[in-house]
C-alpha cells in the first residue's frame, strides 16, 4: 500500500490494507477516538493513509469527504513520554504557527499527548540533499531566528540537562557505551564548565533540525515543524545543530555562523563548535539509549548512537579544542 492508499476508519480496514499500513488495533482505536472528539467531526466520514518517515512516532493523514482540507495526526510511541514534554511541545507548536512558521494545530489532547494540525497541501520534507541548496539554509536560519523571538518556553532543558538527562538512563537501564565515552565525557565537563561560566544565552529552541522537520513548497514560504524537544536553550546549540546535522563544511559553517549572529568572531566561532560537538554528544546518547527503550521501529539507533559519539571525540581531538574552549 502505497502513502496515498487509505484504510477506512468508518469500519473495518479495506482489503487491501496491509500490517506495514494499517494501525494495530490500540492505535486505530487512538486515532478514531481523537478524531471524533474533535467538535464538528464526531459524525463525519474520514479516511486515513499512513505518513511515513518518523522515528518516533505513528504519523496519519486524514481525510474527510467533500472537503479539500487534510489533516495530519501524530500518535506518540511508546516510551516517548520518558523524555517528551508533550504540553511544551503543543505549546512551542502554538507559538510557532502564531508567528506563521508552521502548520495550524486543530486539536490536542493532553491525556494521550496526540495533536492534529493542518496537512499542508503542496508541501513535502525536505531531505539532506535540499540541505545543500543556499535558499534552504537561508530559509532553515530563518525559521529559527523567528521562532527563538517567540517568548520563553515552560520547560528551559538546557543542552547539559539534556545530556543528564540520557546519562541517567545510560546508568538506569544498563546501556553499553563505546570505550571512548570516559575521555569524551571528561571534555564535555570541561565545556559545561566554560560555557556556564560566560553564561547560557537562553531562547526559544526546536532542538531537532533534522531535514525531515522542515517543509519547503515552490508556492509558499517553508515551515517548521515536531517541536517534541523544545524547551529554551543555548542560542549558540541550534545553530551548532544545523552545521552538525547537514554536514556542511568549514567554509559554508562560517557563513552560517556570520548569517545567524552577523559577524563570525572568534568567540562565536568557539562557542558554535563547542556547541556542534556537544550537540553530538547528546545525540550520541540519545541513540543508544532509545536502542533499548525502541524495539518498534526498524532503525539501528545504536549504530546511530556510537556515530554521533564518534564524531564528537573526533572534535574534541580537533588542535583547536582547547583554543575554543579558553574563548568560551
Amino acid at each position: 500500500m502505497t502513502i496515498d492508499q487509505e484504510t477506512s476508519i468508518t469500519g473495518t480496514p479495506t482489503p487491501d490494507a496491509t500490517p506495514s499500513s494499517t494501525p494495530d488495533a490500540d492505535a486505530a482505536q487512538a486515532l478514531h477516538d481523537a478524531v471524533r472528539s474533535v467538535p464538528g467531526w464526531a459524525d463525519r466520514r474520514f479516511t486515513t493513509s499512513p505518513v511515513f518517515g518518523g522515528l518516533q512516532n505513528s504519523n496519519w493523514r486524514v481525510r474527510f469527504d467533500n472537503e479539500e482540507q487534510q489533516y495530519f495526526v501524530k500518535l506518540p510511541g511508546a516510551g516517548t513520554e520518558t523524555y517528551i514534554d508533550r504540553g511544551n511541545a503543543h505549546t512551542a507548536g502554538m507559538r510557532a504557527a502564531q508567528a506563521g512558521i508552521s502548520p495550524r494545530i486543530v486539536a490536542f489532547f493532553p491525556d494521550s499527548g496526540i495533536e492534529i494540525v493542518e496537512f499542508l497541501d503542496g508541501y513535502r520534507a525536505c531531505t539532506n540533499g535540499d540541505m545543500k541548496r543556499e535558499h534552504i539554509t537561508q530559509g532553515v536560519l530563518n525559521l529559527f531566528r523567528t521562532f527563538h523571538t517567540t517568548g520563553p518556553l515552560p520547560v528551559t532543558k538546557t543542552l547539559f540537562d539534556m545530556i543528564d538527562e540520557h546519562l541517567q538512563q545510560v546508568h538506569e537501564l544498563g546501556v553499553v557505551l563505546p570505550p571512548t565515552a570516559p575521555a569524551l565525557l571528561r571534555e564535555t565537563q570541561a565545556a559545561r564548565a566554560g560555557l556556564e561560566a560566560s553564561g547560557l544565552d537562553l531562547v526559544p529552541c526546536h532542538n531537532d533540525p533534522m531535514p525531515g522537520n522542515f517543509l519547503t513548497s515552490p508556492n509558499g514560504p517553508m515551515k517548521l515543524i515536531d517541536f517534541e524537544f523544545a524547551a529554551n536553550n543555548e542560542r549558540a546549540y541550534e545553530l551548532a545543530l544545523v552545521l552538525a546535522e547537514f554536514f556542511y563544511d568549514e567554509p559554508r559553517s562560517m557563513a552560517c555562523i556570520e548569517e545567524f549572529y552577523g559577524a563570525a568572531t572568534w568567540d562565536v566561532v568557539s562557542r558554535v563548535r563547542v556547541c556542534a560537538a556537544l550537540a553530538d554528544v547528546k545525540w550520541g546518547l540519545w541513540g543508544c539509549v532509545n536502542q533499548q527503550l525502541n524495539d518498534s521501529w526498524d532503525f539501528d539507533y545504536f549504530k546511530y548512537g556510537t556515530w554521533k559519539l564518534a564524531r564528537a571525540r573526533a572534535a574534541m581531538a580537533d588542535p583547536r579544542w582547547p583554543q575554543w574552549l579558553a574563548a568560551l
